[in-house]
């Protein structure tokens, strides 16, 4: 392996796993995880994540393990660990500490530490640094070097994945910047972009998932406004989308451990700097208040359909956070299903790519293992716009939905689709 990089990637999940295998093909990588269970399922050639293939895992020459005493031997290590809220919904650096700490107990002199993880501007050198020195006992930007390389991980996304994405690099001082050039440079085809500093690419990565959150807020609060007028917001969006300079995004729910959480840690450290983040927190609170406003306009029109009183069958489709990954870490479909739940309807889940025992233990929802064994539903709602609901034809939601019934889409997946007249069918 050249000029003697010993890396270790820190957490395996749907960042770190595909970091550590490019890496591998690279440089001596280990990729340690504090899961023994999942460190058993990589072993055994599972990526619950789907973002990497088994014959990749059985193939590769990445060392997987979750012996601590392993990363003895390293000289570089990324930090790959998640970054989310805590139950006041505000940043929780827990595992970025802990992770940090573990490092500590055998850093040496020379050694790298980068962190990956999204993060508010100055937790690498703020939070990070300092608990790396404390423990070691070693003086940061000294003895030992920080870094940071914000990850572009796009779950499900095949064409942007990491070998084909501009990786950001900083380091703490210009040699260590050339080393993280290197090191992301090997697996990206030297496609780098060195930020100004580490508070720089901790600011870009933050505000990258911000920008989308309040575009789709904004989208979110067209779709209500002419809602009560009587118009299709995506009628709207066709005709504006013929300006060459529309942004094209869509209204829905936004969840997931990305676009839902950063914005709250840019608004925390924007706090902390003593300015009032009001646009960023308005469309959090919007896109927050889409389930219950979703779910209000469902019943709705349950209510001036069937008789008063009836309880409704309903029936949706999907609760991963996005299509065609298997991730339901903070999916507002389950909050959807809650306020549905508490207008007395009868709400029954299917999901082809979420994990039954999963979704049973995060959220007590049962999922139906088929869609063969589901009844008929008064109520029909597309969450989630799978690959296997697109191609669903109209013959086959038929049998899905009670003669004349009603189908609520939330992403606009059938509009337009022939056969789609013999429902009562509904987008935002």
């Amino acid at each position: 392996m050249p000029h003697g990089h010993r890396i270790a990637v820190i957490g395996l999940g749907y960042v770190g796993l595909p970091l550590a295998v490019e890496l591998s093909k690279h440089f001596s990588t280990i990729g340690f995880d504090i899961s023994a269970a999942r460190v058993a399922e990589l072993l055994q050639g599972h990526d619950r994540t789907n973002e990497v293939e088994s014959s990749v895992l059985r193939a590769g020459t990445l060392t997987i393990t979750a012996d601590r005493q392993a990363l003895a031997d390293c000289n570089v290590y990324i930090i790959t660990v998640p970054t989310p809220l805590d139950e006041r919904n505000l940043p929780d650096l827990g595992a970025v500490i802990s992770a940090s700490a573990t490092i500590a107990d055998f850093l040496k002199k020379g050694d790298i530490v980068v962190l990956e993880s999204t993060v508010y501007p100055g937790v690498t050198e703020d939070v990070v640094g300092p608990t790396l020195a404390e423990r070691s006992g070693l003086v940061s930007g000294t003895d030992f070097f920080l870094g940071y390389s914000p990850e572009r991980i796009n779950p499900g996304d095949r064409v942007h994945s990491i070998a084909k994405v501009t990786k950001v690099v900083a380091g703490q001082d210009e040699p260590t910047t050339d080393v993280l050039a290197e090191i992301y440079g090997s697996i990206t085809g030297g496609n780098i972009y060195r930020a100004a500093s580490i508070r720089v690419a901790e600011a870009a990565k933050v505000i990258e998932n911000t920008q989308r959150d309040v575009n789709i807020a904004f989208i979110n609060e067209l779709s209500m406004i002419f809602g009560k007028m009587g118009i299709s917001i995506y009628d709207v969006l066709d005709a504006a989308s013929t300006k060459w300079n529309f942004l094209s995004f869509v209204p829905g729910l936004v969840g997931g451990h990305c676009i839902g959480v950063d914005p709250v840690y840019l608004a925390e450290s924007s706090l902390k700097a003593g300015h009032l983040p009001e646009l960023i927190m308005a469309g959090r609170r919007i896109n927050e208040f889409m389930c219950q406003y979703i779910a209000d306009r469902i019943s709705a029109r349950i209510a001036a359909k069937y008789p008063a009183g009836r309880r409704a069958r309903v029936l949706i489709l999907g609760v991963t956070f996005k299509e065609n990954v298997p991730d339901i870490r903070n999916s507002k479909v389950f909050d959807l299903i809650g306020y549905l739940r508490e207008h007395g309807h009868d709400v029954h889940v299917h999901d082809p790519h979420a994990n039954p025992d999963e979704v049973r233990s995060e959220y007590q929802v049962d999922m139906a293992p088929t869609l063969e064994q589901v009844m008929s539903a008064d109520c029909l709602v597309l969450a989630v716009q799978h690959r296997e609901y697109r191609d669903m034809p109209a013959e086959a939601l038929s049998r899905l939905v009670t003669p004349n019934g009603l189908i609520y889409d939330l992403k606009a997946l059938w509009r337009g689709r022939p056969g789609m007249e013999q429902f009562e069918y509904v987008t935002l």
